[in-house]
């Protein structure tokens, strides 16, 4: 070969090396912060009138708040599944919160994705996918709970080794967060961190359901036992209203009452999951410390989020997390990254769960390196405001039988801006619509209306084409697939 174009070959070679140098170099740190349960009104910064969540706030002071965040399945192993794989509940086949250990070694999932492209990866917390606590895909570092865990001497498992810990969860966790954002990193690293907060501890019954938790299952740490104490708990005006309108709230379900103002929610167990909040907080705390003093924090996207919202008696419920109304699928969704967004940012668009597999691997600069994927990425709003990324998305939810009330409860609905349509798969006229300008609460079902008989039809063909888009099926549930 010419040694002219010899050396243009090199000089092009090391320029594209470099190049690529360069961008790994840029490749921004993913920090993300998962909030068991977690619903969208809990911080100070998205309008609690008494939470002191000033940590968890600073991610949404100096980042963006999204408004309009959503959970496309109010469930924690299937919405967990649909965060990892940027993917609808049908199309990954996480279906339920039965064990699903095997399944969730099979997942695609983004930090998979980084992983290949060249991050350190790890993984800390609740999996929630089956009771199996050894290492999934996708991550070089893990420390796993068991199942749900324990808030206090949890049992780990730390990269293969079982560890008995002894302490207060959340603190055990934040000690190995802190290790891992310490340690020297030679690549770029994503902390997929998903807390046992705010989950009460179980309570089983001898049927194999699961009891309503009280305020003794919501486990604080020690020093936050009295925090909030002698405060009123605000309730919206749907709380502790016995359900109108709605057939499949309605039925009768032996041994438990109808529901009311005595099903919902207590004060007492609200305060005690703001309470196990403020650990979470102060958490968060300890990692801005630590990524400021090891000089990476404006490189690091740092998310707070939750896999679905939770009940505070709202329509007379207190855990069936498992329906479709707006304090179930609403969740807080704040990011903070100096590089692209400006501080005290809020955006309205509506966004997803399904939303931060895409997002993450176009900040890694591999916005191709998974296919298939439902959800949008988030990127351009960061910039800018921008159009919106859809107009309406489906919530899904199969039929289980963990909580007595919701059995047989599956259904497919749709959201837009304005309103909701509520499909019951297995209960024949039970299906409610609701105009959420006129009707943010949910309270009036207006699915006989003849004013709402035009829009409850543009509804019902959304869902078609939304089920189309993602398994071409018609408005009924394929249970033979995944059972």
């Amino acid at each position: 070969m010419n040694r002219r174009y010899l050396n243009r070959a090199l000089a092009g070679l090391v320029f594209g090396l470099a190049t690529l140098a360069l961008a790994a170099a840029d490749r921004p740190n993913i920090l993300f912060i998962l909030v068991d349960d977690l619903r969208w009104d809990d911080l100070g910064c998205l309008g609690h009138p008494f939470v002191k969540s000033p940590q968890l706030d600073r991610v949404g002071r100096e980042g963006v708040i999204f408004r309009n965040a959503f959970a496309t399945t109010v469930i924690c192993s299937p919405s967990r599944a649909s965060i990892l794989t940027g993917l609808h509940t049908f199309t990954h086949g996480i279906v339920d919160n039965t064990d699903r250990s095997a399944a969730s070694h099979k997942l695609a999932t983004f930090p998979q994705a980084l992983q290949r492209a060249g991050y350190e990866t790890a993984f800390l917390g609740k999996w929630h996918m089956g009771n199996d606590d050894s290492r999934r895909p996708g991550f070089d570092h893990w420390v796993c709970l068991k199942g749900q865990g324990s808030s206090f001497d949890a049992a780990l498992n730390v990269d293969g080794r079982a560890v008995q810990t002894k302490g207060y969860v959340t603190d055990i966790l934040n000690q190995h967060a802190l290790e891992f954002v310490r340690a020297p990193h030679a690549k770029p690293f994503l902390l997929y961190f998903a807390h046992k907060g705010l989950h009460p501890e179980t309570v089983q019954r001898a049927d194999g359901s699961l009891s309503d938790p009280n305020a003794s299952n919501f486990i604080p740490a020690e020093r936050h036992k009295n925090l909030y104490a002698g405060v009123k708990v605000p309730r919206r005006p749907n709380a502790l209203e016995p359900p109108k309108g709605k057939p499949a709230l309605q039925r009768d379900t032996p041994g438990w009452p109808p529901l009311g103002p005595a099903t919902g929610s207590t004060d007492d167990s609200i305060l005690g999951r703001l309470r196990m909040l403020a650990a979470i907080d102060e958490s968060t705390g300890d990692l801005f410390r630590a990524l400021e003093q090891n000089g990476q924090l404006d490189r690091t996207v740092i998310v707070v989020t939750s896999d679905h919202g939770y009940w505070y008696g709202e329509h007379g419920l207190s855990v069936e997390r498992r329906l479709a109304y707006e304090e179930g699928i609403r969740i807080p969704l704040l990011v903070r990254y100096p590089p692209l967004i400006q501080a005290g940012t809020r955006r309205n668009q509506m966004v997803l769960t399904l939303d931060f597999a895409p997002t993450f691997l176009e900040l890694a600069g591999v916005p191709n390196a998974m296919s298939g994927l439902q959800g949008k990425s988030l990127v351009p709003l960061f910039r800018a405001s921008g159009p919106a990324l859809r107009d309406a998305f489906l919530i899904e939810h199969f039929s289980e039988n963990v909580f007595p009330r919701t059995r047989a409860m599956g259904y497919q609905a749709i959201r837009t801006e304005n309103w909701k349509y509520i499909h019951y798969v297995d209960l024949p006229n039970s299906d409610e619509l609701y105009d959420l300008n006129r009707d943010p609460y949910e309270m009036r079902n207006a699915i006989g209306s003849p004013a709402a008989a035009a829009e409850l039809g543009r509804l019902r063909a959304e869902l078609g084409r939304q089920l189309q888009a993602v398994g071409g099926r018609t408005p009924r549930f394929y249970a033979e697939r995944h059972n």
